[in-house]
């Protein structure tokens, strides 16, 4: 899974860098060859040989080893003795009924772990959606985006190989929770910056991708682990990642129909720089995401023991 988020991530920095730097006709020529390469990979990506559990592996979550393959990707294996042994049928899938659709939510592991994961997701929208305001009107620095998302974008693919050393050791609810942390540390202090800040702003986006990398390491496989937990019969992995992937775009949508309704309640315009709209945009963009961060660790934190006890 890390080397999946790595080339997505190549691909966000090669989308937001090279307008900026080559052009739109170089970028259009860039990501048209990359999507022909893509796929000739898919037609030449080996086949899956039989449908299925989705489930993760490995020995438990304090003790997860670098390699397994609950961090680096899922796996189809039948037998967890964290898990009790428990076999998993490789029956071909029943059809998707709406009440094996929403079957998902029975479980308080399921809507636990997607609560924290819709904390978390808003709180990286909301700073996604304000970028370019804050850039252009707090920091006033115009043209810079594509300088700050680089940053931003390629720390976390560099801290990918770092936070599996780093659940090898904690395990991955406690690596994602010291990600949050390391989040909120390094991001709080964006509200402090204001005019010709450029420097400064470019450190907090290149920690704040460090911290990144565990937001796209640790969820899914916590998530396969849950479908475990569940016992939910084959063919149900579907309805648990499509609940799942919805949340991810919810996210976006909450952010942007949350905060720019009340940024402009509290007085602030985009292009506009009077004080007290400048505030309530620095609130917004830093101070707002880092207190739902917060609630997201503590959100995971009692879902994790709560799990402990259920193991």
């Amino acid at each position: 899974m890390s080397w999946r988020e790595a080339a997505t991530l190549l691909g966000v920095v090669l989308a937001s860098v090279l307008p900026s730097v080559a052009g739109m006709p170089v970028t259009t020529t860039v990501l048209g060859l990359a999507l022909v390469v893509s796929w000739l990979a898919l037609r030449g990506a080996p086949q899956p040989k039989a449908p299925g559990r989705v489930i993760a592996s490995g020995p438990d979550d304090a003790g997860v080893p670098s390699s397994s393959p609950a961090v680096l990707g899922l796996s189809t294996d039948t037998s967890d003795s964290s898990f009790g042994n428990a076999a998993v049928p490789n029956a071909a899938p029943a059809g998707l009924t709406w009440r094996r659709l929403v079957q998902p939510w029975h479980g308080a592991a399921f809507r636990g772990l997607l609560g924290v994961f819709l904390l978390n997701g808003i709180a990286s929208a909301i700073p996604a959606t304000l970028l370019l305001f804050f850039v252009n009107d707090r920091l006033q620095a115009p043209g810079f985006e594509g300088m700050f998302l680089a940053a931003y974008f390629v720390c976390a693919a560099a801290s990918l190989p770092l936070w599996l050393k780093v659940v090898a050791r904690i395990g991955l609810a406690a690596a994602w929770m010291s990600g949050m942390l390391l989040s909120v540390a390094s991001f709080a202090g964006a509200a402090l910056l204001g005019v010709g800040d450029v420097w400064p702003f470019l450190l907090i986006c290149a920690a704040s991708g460090l911290a990144l990398g565990a937001d796209l390491a640790f969820p899914t496989p916590l998530l396969a682990r849950v479908i475990r937990h569940d016992g939910a019969s084959a063919g149900l992995e579907g309805a648990y990642f499509g609940w799942w992937n919805s949340a991810s775009k919810l996210n976006l949508a909450l952010a942007a129909g949350l905060v720019l309704p009340l940024l402009q309640w509290l007085g602030y315009s985009p292009g506009q720089h009077s004080a007290q709209g400048l505030v309530a945009l620095s609130l917004a963009y830093a101070v707002v995401p880092c207190i739902l961060k917060l609630l997201a660790w503590v959100a995971l934190w009692c879902w994790r023991r709560r799990w402990d006890k259920e193991q």
